[in-house]
């Protein structure tokens, strides 16, 4: 994979590229990509790899005013027209994954397939349950533990990473916090219109995802007509980390099918 630069609706956005062939747009979650991603890497082997970071992640700035889960809908939307080739694969992690669901629901001629890996977005609970774990107001050792299969083995390690990549999560969790605090990393509205989805859909969770559990998985795809939903062992919210290979593959036979 390799980072370029790509201008959207006058945006400069940081993307990293890989592959060729049909067009496969991954869009990150809770956290940028790197170019290091094994799971960009694997996919690359099924088509044209487009990962965009979003306004405000990663080395994307963020365009005054730019601020709200509509602005990103939007953007991805323009990206789907600027991508080369034809039929698109959305591909969305977590936070991207509620992006990739919205941009679905309202529709794209582009859009061929989409595939969803444990994304937030939606309440399925009554008020007084939280579906979605709080990351902010809860210790970070919880958070931590809720969000791998094996946090000792995956989890960020805070001492070893250098100074700019430790500048690059407090942007990302800033970004985060921005579009997501209010009404708390869902859009009351979108259980609405998940019905809309006219495109082959793959719905994947990780078992042992404490941030959003399978069960909230279960009722995500349930809302979508005709996805298939698939659980992958020994991983949690971040599965293209835990098992990328595992991933990739059920990706790779959803595109080959």
């Amino acid at each position: 994979m390799r980072t370029e630069r790509l201008t959207v609706h006058d945006i400069d956005l940081e993307v990293l590229r890989g592959g060729d062939g049909n067009p496969i747009v991954l869009l990150h979650g809770m956290r940028s990509l790197s170019a290091s991603s094994r799971l960009l890497s694997l996919l690359a082997a099924h088509g044209s790899v487009l990962a965009p970071s979003c306004p405000g992640f990663g080395g994307t700035p963020r365009p005054k005013d730019f601020d709200t889960i509509y602005d990103l809908v939007h953007l991805q939307r323009a990206i789907l027209d600027a991508v080369p080739g034809e039929a698109v694969t959305l591909v969305g992690l977590s936070f991207g994954g509620w992006l990739a669901a919205e941009v679905a629901a309202a529709g794209h001629p582009r859009l061929a397939r989409l595939v969803l890996v444990d994304p937030v977005g939606i309440k399925v609970s009554d008020r007084q349950t939280a579906d979605i774990l709080d990351i902010f107001n809860r210790s970070p050792a919880d958070v931590r533990a809720a969000e791998y299969h094996a946090p000792d083995r995956y989890a960020p390690d805070f001492d070893a990473m250098e100074d700019d990549e430790i500048v690059r999560y407090a942007r990302d969790r800033d970004a985060l916090c921005l579009y997501g605090w209010h009404p708390y990393l869902y859009n009351p509205q979108l259980t609405r219109w998940l019905g809309r989805i006219a495109v082959p859909t793959l719905v994947v969770w990780g078992e042992s995802d404490g941030i959003v559990t399978p069960t909230y998985g279960q009722a995500f795809a349930g809302m979508i007509p005709g996805a298939r939903f698939s659980v992958l062992p020994d991983a949690g919210h971040h599965p293209d980390e835990e098992q990328p290979e595992a991933l990739a593959q059920l990706i790779g036979s959803f595109l080959g099918a």
